[in-house]
C-alpha cells in the first residue's frame, strides 16, 4: 500500500543534487516541478482542530485546488488526473477544492471519481455556484480551458440557482455531501463576464444564493459557505450584509503580493470569526519557476526583479521558492487552508513535502529586512 512515508520519500529524492539550483530550466512546462531544497519530514500534514461552537475549517491547511484537474492551462488525462488525487490522498492531504467552471464540469467529475472511494468523513470538499451548465452538440463558448466538457454555462445567483447548482455538483461528483459551498467569481475583475457591474449580480446574490446557502447551512445539507472570489471587495461586503463562514480569497496573498489582504481583508474577515482558504498561493506557477503570473496571461513590470530578489535570499538559505511561498500563504492565523493546483503527482508531493520543510527563522528575518514582505507578515516558526 502507498503511505505518505513512502511518498514524501519518493519527492525528496535528488533533493541533495539540486541543492544548489536557482529556478530551473525544466520547470518551463505543465506539470514540471521546482526541486524541494531542505529536508521534508513525514510528520503527518497540519490540520483545524475541531473547534466546538466556532464556524468550520478544512481538514487539513494543505488543500488540492481543481483548475489543473479540470485541464487549466494545459489539458491532462482522466488517468493522470486519478493518479493526482490518488497521490495526493495517500500523502495525507484531506482538503479538495473543485467548481463546475473548471472544464465545465470535468474537474468535478474527476474529483467524485477518486473520492467517492473515501468515506465523505475523512476529507473536506468543496465547490462553488453561480454558474449553471447545459449540456450542448454546439459550439463551445469561448473559455479559458483545454477540451473542456461540452456544455454551455450561465451566471445564475439566485436561491433557486443556487440548489439547482448543489444538486448538479452533487450528480457530477457522485458523492453524497459537499462540506463547504463558493458563490464563484462574483467579483469587480470579472464584470465583463457578468454583462453587468458585479453590484447588480450581488443583490441578486444577497437575495437568493446568500440566504439559500445559509438555509443549507442550518438544515446540515452543507457546513459553511462563502466566496470564492480574486478581489476583496465581495468578500468585506458579505461580511457586512451576512453571515459567511469561510472565504476561497484567490490572487491576494502571496509572497510577493500581500499588503492589501495582511492589513485590510484579513482583519475584517477575523473580526467577523470567519475564515480564508489561500488560492493561487504560487501565483499559478510564477513562485513555482513558471513564466506564467495568475490567469491573465501577463506577468506584472515589477515581478521579474521582485521574484529574482526572493530567489537570491532563497539560495543562501538553502530554500525553494515554492517551499518558502506555500508556507508563508498558511502562515496567517485568519489562514484555514492553502490550495495549490497540481497536474501531476510529482507537483502533489513536493507541495507536501515544502509543508514539513525546516524553514531558518534567519530567511525570514533577511526577507523583512530587505523589505520583501512586510514587516509584520506572520510568518512560520522554526
Amino acid at each position: 500500500m502507498n503511505t505518505r512515508r513512502h511518498f514524501l520519500s519518493v519527492a525528496a529524492a535528488g533533493t541533495a543534487a539540486f541543492a544548489a539550483s536557482p529556478l530551473m530550466a525544466q520547470s518551463a512546462g505543465p506539470g514540471s516541478v521546482l526541486p524541494t531544497r531542505g529536508q521534508a519530514s513525514a510528520k503527518p500534514l497540519p490540520g483545524n482542530p475541531a473547534r466546538q461552537g466556532r464556524r468550520y475549517r478544512p481538514q487539513t491547511r494543505l488543500g488540492l485546488g481543481g483548475v489543473a484537474i479540470g485541464n487549466g492551462f494545459a489539458a491532462a488525462t482522466d488517468a493522470q488526473s486519478e493518479a493526482t488525487l490518488a497521490a495526493a490522498y495517500a500523502a495525507g492531504v484531506r482538503c479538495f477544492d473543485t467548481s463546475p467552471w473548471y472544464g465545465l464540469g470535468l474537474s468535478e467529475r474527476r474529483y467524485g471519481h477518486h473520492l467517492h472511494n473515501h468515506p465523505a468523513r475523512e476529507y473536506t470538499l468543496s465547490t462553488k455556484v453561480g454558474r449553471l451548465l447545459t449540456a450542448t452538440a454546439g459550439e463551445l463558448q469561448d473559455v479559458m480551458w483545454k477540451d473542456p466538457s461540452p456544455f454551455h454555462y450561465r451566471y445564475d445567483y439566485s436561491a433557486d440557482g443556487t440548489r439547482r447548482s448543489v444538486e448538479d455538483s452533487l450528480n457530477r461528483l457522485g458523492v453524497s455531501q459537499l462540506d463547504v459551498v463558493f458563490i464563484h467569481d462574483l467579483s469587480p475583475d470579472n464584470e465583463k463576464d457578468l454583462g453587468m457591474p458585479w453590484e447588480q449580480r450581488f443583490a441578486e446574490a444577497a437575495k437568493g444564493a446568500m440566504p439559500a446557502l445559509t438555509r443549507m447551512r442550518e438544515e446540515g445539507l452543507i457546513k459553511a459557505w462563502g466566496f470564492g472570489v480574486n478581489r476583496p471587495e465581495p468578500a468585506l461586503r458579505a461580511v457586512a450584509e451576512s453571515d459567511p463562514d469561510i472565504f476561497l480569497l484567490a490572487c491576494q496573498y502571496s509572497l510577493l503580493d500581500h499588503e492589501q489582504a495582511l492589513h485590510d481583508t484579513f482583519p475584517k474577515i477575523a473580526a467577523h470569526g470567519a475564515s480564508v482558504v489561500v488560492g493561487s498561493p504560487l501565483l499559478a506557477g510564477y513562485l513555482a519557476g513558471r513564466d506564467r503570473y495568475l490567469y491573465d496571461g501577463k506577468v506584472p513590470s515589477w515581478a521579474p526583479e521582485k521574484r529574482a530578489r526572493v530567489q537570491a535570499i532563497c539560495d543562501r538559505h538553502g530554500v525553494d521558492l515554492r517551499t518558502a511561498a506555500l508556507q508563508f500563504a498558511d502562515a496567517p492565523e485568519v489562514v484555514s487552508a492553502v490550495i495549490p493546483g497540481a497536474r501531476t503527482p510529482e507537483q502533489v508531493l513536493a507541495n507536501v513535502a515544502s509543508m514539513s520543510v525546516a524553514v531558518p527563522g534567519a530567511f525570514w528575518a533577511e526577507l523583512k529586512q530587505e523589505k520583501l514582505i512586510a514587516s509584520d507578515a506572520p510568518v512560520p516558526r522554526g
